[in-house]
């Protein structure tokens, strides 16, 4: 069968789920070929499900004669790999001329290529997922709309946070996995930076935690949130060069927040002190760091409630390793007891707010989102990730995204049309202006 054009998906994961189907239909109305190459056939084989002009390729990301030969032949490229993966394809795109996206921040490697992109008129499109992603999108909406009215921008707080749904919200933390385990665990490790009322600080991993600030949102309870990574450098490219507070934060539920905090500094995300766990239970892995009892708060009922929900005294559930680091043993436990059960549902859930002036008239903006997902396997946190990354290969094989070079979705010619097209599948803000 000839096909108009071909794309390729590098990563068929959690996250991929929803961004396939879409893709899998846009494929099969414009008679085009929808490549997925993954490690694992099967996965990839069950997402396709022999949907009509659909290929699945078993691949090793790693072997470049097998990676080239399915870049020569793609039209555009979608990188779902781990972040530090993104450059070997990124090399192939560039040798063989092919537009790439991912989702995933936009390192220095990948910065590194962007002479070499631009001589080729290539466009390659990082940041094109949730957060980063949805978030740049629809603040540089605001922040333009706002610039074009002489507002002058004095604030500029954005948080986001993959959560439960309510309904299936049945644990002590208010928190289930539904999007790589790994990151949870390591969630903060880079410290962050950030900018309030004039003054720049820089948070290391063990004070990150120590927050007590909260958010509201319509319809759901008080949300806690943490400094997410470098803020700072979002100042220049949203160009509020002179403002005064700025920052991206994560969100999540109280509970979580301070039994978080207790994680880091008990040291549960520790990936440099190998322990043997063979034969151990999760009971026996929470003795070994707690052999110390004076590092427990017991009239604390409320932190050891949470570790008690994680397995402290679980006693039946074995390790399936023989030996692995802190940080290895917690995935295990957060993937064993925090997981979304079959048919349970998550929750993403963003927040901008935004103070400016117009004048000496101060003005306040709340813009919000709250998407719930199908169910454990379409989940919010695979929509969200997933659809812009999508609809922008779809736009830019149509034709009506143009731009070229190294880019992040804070253009209007990038986040307009793409939110528009957000919009049609449900992902849209409300806003509040007081």
């Amino acid at each position: 069968m000839k096909f108009s054009k071909s794309l390729l998906l590098f990563g068929a994961g959690k996250s991929a789920t929803v961004l396939i189907d879409y893709l899998k239909n846009k494929s099969a109305e414009n008679n085009w070929q929808l490549v997925v190459a993954d490690n694992n056939l099967e996965v990839v084989q069950a997402k396709l499900e022999d949907h009509p002009n659909t290929k699945a390729v078993k691949i090793n990301i790693e072997s470049e004669i097998d990676r080239k030969q399915l870049v020569a032949n793609a039209d555009i490229v979608i990188s779902m790999m781990p972040p530090f993966l993104h450059y070997l394809i990124a090399i192939d795109c560039i040798e063989f001329g092919k537009n790439l996206l991912t989702a995933s921040y936009t390192d220095t490697k990948i910065q590194s290529l962007s002479d070499e992109i631009n001589k080729k008129g290539l466009l390659f499109l990082c940041e094109m997922g949730l957060d980063p992603g949805i978030d740049h999108m629809s603040a540089m909406k605001l922040i333009d709309e706002i610039k074009s009215k002489n507002g002058k921008i004095s604030s500029f707080k954005s948080h986001c946070g993959g959560l439960v749904a309510p309904e299936d919200d049945d644990n002590p933390w208010h928190y289930k996995i539904s999007w790589n385990p790994r990151n949870v665990v390591l969630a903060g490790k880079d410290g962050a930076t950030f900018k309030k009322d004039g003054q720049v600080f820089e948070n290391s991993y063990a004070k990150i935690f120590d927050t007590k600030e909260q958010v509201a949102i319509p319809g759901l309870s008080l949300l806690s949130f943490y400094p997410n990574r470098d803020s700072i450098s979002y100042i220049d490219l949203y160009q509020l060069d002179d403002i005064k507070t700025f920052i991206r934060t994560t969100l999540r539920y109280p509970s979580f927040i301070a039994g978080w905090k207790k994680m880091v500094d008990w040291k549960f995300t520790d990936e440099i002190e190998n322990i043997q766990t063979a034969g151990m239970t999760i009971a026996d892995f929470f003795t070994i760091r707690f052999k110390d009892l004076d590092k427990i708060d017991l009239s604390d009922t409320a932190i050891i409630e949470l570790f008690e929900y994680l397995g402290l005294n679980d006693h039946q559930t074995k390790l399936p390793m023989n030996n692995g680091t802190f940080a290895d043993v917690l995935q295990f436990v957060l993937e064993n007891k925090l997981v979304l059960k079959p048919g349970e549902k998550d929750m993403v859930v963003m927040l901008h707010e935004i103070e400016y002036f117009i004048g000496d008239t101060l003005h306040r903006i709340e813009s919000s989102l709250v998407t719930v997902g199908k169910d454990d396997q379409k989940t919010a946190m695979a929509k969200t990730v997933g659809l812009p990354l999508g609809i922008a290969a779809v736009l830019i094989l149509e034709g009506k995204i143009i731009d070229k070079g190294l880019h992040i979705p804070i253009i209007p010619s990038i986040y307009g049309p793409v939110l528009i097209e957000l919009a049609k599948e449900s992902i849209q803000f409300k806003e509040s202006h007081f």
